[in-house]
């Protein structure tokens, strides 16, 4: 059995790693901003009890970020794999920046929502990683599995759109490279993975991945990483992502 520390973990991929981890049977620590107002998460943890573990968590909130590790200290004395799933896109569910279609238009850039995004989508994998990095170096072979997004692709980067987005994708690659070249000496491997366009929230309906395929995906590149994947990103197929 394995502990796993997922962020995020209310809705969407988070909500269905979850629900896979849960069903081969390890021991999950889901993380979300309101977890108390989580019903799907409660399901779960009624349905497996004694394995699953709900905790407040805002990534951009120092307190936040000790208090979660205080409460998962308590129950483990070491991670197996952290995956950094929590994120926002402007203009989707739990983002707090109003319509996408306006917030990133040039012309109606504001520094106050790119702000917001960098803190999410950037920073808060990298100051999780760091808040948790006593257990996951505790645990054997600990893996850390950061999602980012095609979008921030440098040499895929396209489209004049999710400037916030994107570029917040792109500096977390870069926070979880050097993370890893650090990470690395204590037999930590983290990598950087794509999850592809899904349905769900974020996604839209119009996505043709199903979040349960893409989920699949990840586990199964998590379990079979080897040391030189460390730094790497890559797709949930476990397919190179340009830089």
């Amino acid at each position: 059995m394995k502990s796993v520390l997922i962020t995020g973990a209310n809705r969407g991929l988070g909500l269905e790693l979850t629900r896979q981890y849960l069903e081969r049977g390890d021991q999950v620590f889901a993380a979300a901003r309101q977890p108390d107002t989580a019903t799907e998460l409660h399901a779960l943890g009624q349905a497996h009890e004694g394995r699953l573990v709900l905790l407040p968590l805002d990534v951009t909130s120092a307190d936040s970020l000790a208090a979660a590790y205080q409460q998962v200290a308590a129950a483990t004395d070491h991670l197996d794999i952290l995956i950094n799933n929590a994120g926002i896109l402007p203009g989707h569910p739990g983002s707090g920046i109003d319509d996408v279609s306006e917030a990133q238009k040039l012309g109606n850039l504001r520094y106050e929502d790119a702000m917001q995004v960098f803190g999410t989508n950037a920073v808060g994998p990298l100051l999780v990683t760091q808040q948790f990095m006593p257990l996951l170096r505790a645990g054997r072979k600990s893996r850390v599995v950061s999602l980012s997004s095609g979008l921030g692709s440098l040499e895929l980067k396209a489209s004049g759109s999710h400037y916030h987005y994107s570029a917040s994708k792109a500096a977390m690659n870069m926070y979880m490279r050097t993370l890893a070249a650090e990470a690395g000496h204590y037999g930590i491997i983290s990598i950087m993975v794509d999850p592809g366009w899904m349905r769900t929230d974020m996604g839209g309906t119009g996505a043709a991945l199903p979040a349960a395929d893409s989920a699949r995906g990840i586990i199964r590149i998590t379990d079979q990483l080897h040391a030189e994947e460390n730094g790497s990103f890559m797709t949930w197929q476990g397919k190179p992502v340009a830089w």
